[in-house]
């Protein structure tokens, strides 16, 4: 679903097919041949969601664009299920600004993983990216030597199992850069015994990382954290529910070697209610930035699912997830340092529907979970936007969970600025120029 949050009906709004390459250069197996693909969906006014569904395995990757006063708060989330099969699951992901640098914690090279990094070029020129993988013994040794070619708005899927030949990790830090160009980048995850999703991005390293929206009934939970500089890092790792923030039993501290991926699993964590973690200096004059994200699994048995929740940035101006729906939706919002309050705004529907908002207030140091913001009369899908009014930073992620025969499908994705509101340079007069 795409949705525009501001500004007056103008400009365009779509969303355009990606061809689908291989890492060599050719097309990929069932990638679509001949005519360009239609614009898949096209935003024709702010405000207003628009929904397209596409069927099959074949579906290829999109990239979106908006300009004029279509282009503030311009979101777009895609949503798939598959619905049987060892990689069953609800595969959620919003779409990310490309970019030359991105780090994607918690992959794998196990042998029950599938993991694909897409690398999807947007531009008129082809781009070059390099991607490095670092186990829990620092670096894995490439079988590529060369960069991999990303032609002109396409994308190339790489089998992360395929870049290495040294023993399977189950966990993995995988570092994109470009060469050349500019790709937007992120990983397919599928398990066979656990389930599928897509794992985003973290958040640039930092010092203090924070990983919003985990759910209460999580079953296992693994936490990935990776240094991307020369010094090692001992970081605090802490909790925040709805009534405050505490230390998870067991597992307080994580100890993250330079250039090596660390794990720590954290059983029983959340205990039946929405938390966060945060993770920051055990000594506050020893900062070291790191990116870490979360490996988290709903369910038992056979009836199982997996998500991932990264790293993510505190919301700076507003930020919007699009297709949420009447039931399963749940809003994560936390407030690490002091009090803050901020406006949430449920859309209208992709069918129709009265958009609301509502002003919330989280506690220092808590988690609030919401679940009841939904517009009035609402047909179809919903944006949820979250604008910050006053006080501390927060940080958010929407949960949306969709069961089906006994799995508890759901995926998670963080709330990330939605270049709503840009900074505009000052201007004075200079009549020197006509001089």
């Amino acid at each position: 679903g795409g949705s525009g949050t501001d500004g007056k009906p103008a400009a365009t709004a779509l969303l355009r097919a990606a061809a689908s390459t291989t890492a060599a250069g050719g097309a990929t197996k069932g990638a679509p041949k001949g005519k360009t693909p239609k614009a898949p969906a096209t935003v024709t006014a702010p405000g207003k969601p628009v929904t397209v569904q596409a069927d099959g395995p074949a579906v290829p990757a999109l990239t979106g664009s908006a300009t004029g006063a279509l282009a503030p708060g311009w979101t777009v989330q895609q949503t798939t299920v598959v619905p049987a099969g060892g990689a069953r699951g609800l595969l959620g992901l919003s779409c990310g600004a490309p970019d030359t640098d991105f780090w994607f914690p918690a992959a794998s090279t196990a042998k029950e993983r599938q993991d694909y990094v897409h690398l999807t070029n947007p531009d008129d020129t082809a781009a070059v990216a390099d991607i490095e993988l670092y186990g829990p013994e620092g670096v894995l040794k490439s079988q590529f030597t060369e960069g991999i070619p990303v032609p002109a708005h396409s994308t190339v899927p790489v089998l992360l199992s395929t870049l290495t030949g040294e023993t399977a990790q189950q966990s993995v830090t995988v570092h994109v850069t470009t060469r050349s160009g500019r790709v937007g980048a992120a990983i397919g995850a599928a398990d066979e015994k656990l389930g599928s999703d897509w794992l985003a991005a973290s958040a640039d390293p930092a010092s203090t990382a924070v990983l919003p929206g985990i759910p209460g009934d999580a079953t296992a939970v693994r936490l990935v954290a990776f240094v991307p500089g020369e010094d090692d890092a001992d970081l605090k790792v802490q909790l925040v529910t709805r009534n405050g923030t505490i230390v998870p039993a067991g597992a307080g501290s994580l100890h993250v070697k330079s250039g090596m991926t660390a794990s720590l699993e954290l059983p029983g964590l959340t205990r039946g209610e929405v938390g966060s973690l945060v993770l920051s200096p055990a000594d506050p004059k020893k900062p070291t930035p790191v990116v870490a994200a979360l490996r988290v699994v709903r369910g038992k048995g056979a009836d199982t699912e997996v998500a991932f929740v990264p790293a993510t940035g505190a919301i700076s101006g507003r930020a919007t997830i699009a297709d949420n729906r009447a039931k399963g939706t749940t809003l994560a919002l936390t407030a690490v340092g002091t009090e803050a309050k901020v406006k949430v705004t449920a859309s209208a529907g992709s069918g129709g529907g009265t958009a609301v908002s509502r002003t919330v207030t989280v506690k220092g140091g808590s988690t609030t979970a919401l679940t009841d913001l939904v517009p009035e009369g609402l047909k179809g899908s919903y944006a949820l936007t979250v604008e910050p009014l006053s006080g501390g930073r927060v940080y958010a992620s929407r949960m949306l969970a969709v069961p089906q025969d006994g799995t508890p499908m759901f995926t998670v994705q963080s709330f990330v600025d939605d270049r709503g509101t840009v900074e505009v340079p000052t201007a004075r007069q200079d009549l020197g120029v006509l001089d």
